[in-house]
């Protein structure tokens, strides 16, 4: 059986779960607005309202990580993940009602 050579550390799981949702948001940019500079694209989502939505679809991207890290006893890993989906959490709640 394929086993994962991957160390069970918390901070793992923290870079991981916090790169992850940004190469997703990188690929919405690439996608749809690959025209725009990236800075352009993410100040057009804030004006436009739609960072925080696109920060909580991109944020269940970590659910997956979490779920392989859980599924090859990573306990700790997986610690970190669910410690940046909350970090994510954090930064999607200002955005959508602190920083109208």
């Amino acid at each position: 059986m394929f086993q994962m050579k991957i160390k069970d550390h918390l901070l793992i799981g923290l870079i991981s779960g916090l790169i992850c949702p940004s190469i997703g948001i990188y690929s919405f940019y690439l996608v749809n607005s690959s025209s725009e500079t990236v800075l352009k694209f993410l100040q057009l989502t804030i004006e436009g309202k739609i960072l925080s939505p696109l920060l909580s679809l991109c944020a269940v991207i970590n659910l997956g990580i979490f779920y392989i890290f859980i599924h090859f006893e990573h306990y700790y890993t997986a610690r970190g993940v669910i410690f940046a989906t909350m970090l994510y959490g954090v930064i999607i709640v200002l955005l959508k009602f602190v920083l109208k």
